[in-house]
């Protein structure tokens, strides 16, 4: 490009994303038997891709249908997806919605929520005590690493607050709490409305209490990132236990809502952002989704609609709507059953070390406390692929694999206390 006042010659290579290059591993890796628990994605007992029976219906359902066709979906997205989709984190009976202070669009899945939430709340979220205008947004430590790019690219800067400690493998409470009152009045925090993710550790109820209280008494905003309800818990009521709270404390709240993972529809990208308001106001509800109207239409012109029209087909038949009940417990009973078969195993083995956590968490994952040479020695040495801070999909684990995991992090363990 000699010559040319055009020139991109001053950019430089990133490495690659930590999670798609685990499993560009794991894919060239020809050792055999290996296991990846790695990316976020259910398996079946066999270690196999899951698609629902809810799912495969309403499908059957969606081509058959006359009406069936792929034109434009409007630009907030599929009305009768996302008004069902907010009675499913918010509840049947929710006041919210009945007094009209919900306002929902359409996203791509939970990733495309976070983003349009982050664009929204960097051009319109005012307060805030600090001095450049540009929010704080308070992050989990650990969080998703794709939380803080996410945010950053949106413009708005990131801290994060306590919550695993290593030492006891349970939440650090006091430390959340104290950055809750120590944080500028209006910051806001991102909350895992369920199987936190990479701890797989979840406020109790009580705990939950006494951190909606703390941000609300000091003024800030709540970003709920909702990817795992029903998934968790095997109950979608439960697994929203934490946002119905905070609507009931009429907290200002906004929620990014994911059906990847509790559908399986990974690929198809379907998910809703919900903003509830504090006060009943048409004007304001107007202008709200105007202005998120217009972000959408700038970056994805429309949403996609394969996905939103299965999921509206399984949220709004009640026949499907029991069978993707049933989905979600057959889904949340075999991971629980997974976490307590590694965690026997290991104890049957005399692995140095606690194992507890491992069936205290809940949700896909778990934050094994393997440290990242471990981890490593895991991959080189055995062939079990795990994220390098510990963080392991239970998912990948089925009664097929679980004893070869189990000696495989004992040896590794063995191997680090040897050289103590």
């Amino acid at each position: 490009m000699s010559g040319s006042a055009f020139s991109l010659e001053h950019i430089s290579l990133l490495p690659a994303d930590p999670l798609f290059g685990l499993n560009a591993r794991y894919n060239a890796d020809k050792r055999s038997p290996k296991v990846s628990l790695g990316i976020g994605a259910y398996r079946d007992s066999n270690g196999k891709p899951w698609i629902l029976p809810s799912v495969k219906k309403a499908e059957e359902l969606l081509v058959k249908d006359p009406s069936y066709n792929h034109e434009y979906l409007p630009i907030s997205g599929l009305a009768e997806f996302t008004q069902a989709a907010a009675k499913v984190i918010l509840g049947n009976d929710s006041i919210a919605i009945k007094e009209k202070r919900v306002l929902s669009i359409q996203s791509l899945s939970g990733t495309g929520a976070l983003h349009f939430a982050g664009i929204f709340l960097k051009k319109f979220y005012k307060n805030t005590k600090e001095t450049d205008g540009i929010p704080t947004v308070y992050v989990s430590s650990p969080t998703w690493g794709n939380h803080f790019q996410i945010f950053q690219s949106a413009g708005l800067k990131t801290a994060t607050y306590p919550y695993w400690n290593n030492d006891t493998k349970k939440i650090d409470l006091k430390g959340f709490i104290n950055t809750i009152n120590d944080a500028p009045k209006g910051s806001i925090f991102l909350l895992h409305a369920c199987a936190h993710n990479p701890t797989g550790l979840d406020p109790t109820h009580e705990q939950w209490l006494q951190i909606l209280e703390a941000i609300k008494v000091n003024g800030h905003f709540s970003l709920f990132d909702s990817a795992y309800q029903g998934f968790t818990s095997g109950s979608l009521e439960e697994d929203a236990w934490a946002v119905r709270k905070a609507v009931e404390l009429k907290l200002p709240l906004l929620i990014c809502q994911s059906f990847a993972k509790n559908c399986g529809m990974y690929g198809e990208r379907v998910g809703c952002v919900h903003i509830v308001l504090t006060e009943i106001s048409e004007d304001l509800n107007a202008a709200i989704l105007s202005q998120l109207n217009r972000i959408i239409r700038s970056e994805i012109s429309n949403p996609p609609a394969y996905g939103a029209k299965v999921v509206s087909k399984i949220l709004n038949n009640p026949e499907l709507r029991s069978q993707w009940e049933q989905d979600l417990k057959t889904m949340s009973t075999r991971i629980i059953k997974m976490r307590y078969a590694l965690r026997d195993e290991l104890v049957a083995l005399k692995t140095p070390g606690n194992w507890d956590h491992i069936v205290n968490q809940q949700g896909m994952f778990s934050f094994t406390a393997l440290s990242a040479e471990e981890v490593k020695r895991l991959e080189e040495k055995h062939a079990v692929y795990l994220v390098g801070t510990g963080r392991a999909s239970i998912a990948g684990l089925n009664e097929h694999n679980v004893k070869f995991v189990a000696e495989a992090i004992h040896e590794v363990v063995c191997h680090s206390n040897s050289k103590l």
